[in-house]
């Protein structure tokens, strides 16, 4: 499995739905595509919302991405991530 950054910002629109009803549909969605979410958060700034999630390759990251924008209407720009001790052995 690959971990993903994924960023959220909302619309007036998705503002209106929150819920944790609604956040339960996100983690089912990302489940459905082979995911699991490790984290969530909520942000004050340029973005809304990080998750850091498991999803086993890029595929499954563009329908969780896409899918859960047309669930809750919340535009996600999704990132693969890896640590920075990967990072380091990679480029180091």
């Amino acid at each position: 499995m690959a971990k993903f950054l994924m960023l959220g910002k909302y619309s007036a629109e998705a503002v209106k739905g929150i819920a944790s009803e609604r956040t339960k549909k996100v983690i089912e969605a990302i489940e459905k595509v082979g995911g699991k979410v490790n984290s969530m958060y909520a942000l004050l700034g340029v973005y809304d919302l990080a998750f850091v999630v498991d999803l086993p390759g890029v595929n499954e990251a563009m329908k969780a991405s896409v899918g859960i924008t047309k669930l809750t209407g919340i535009a996600f720009t999704t990132a693969p991530a890896i640590t920075v001790e990967e990072f380091d052995k990679i480029l180091g």
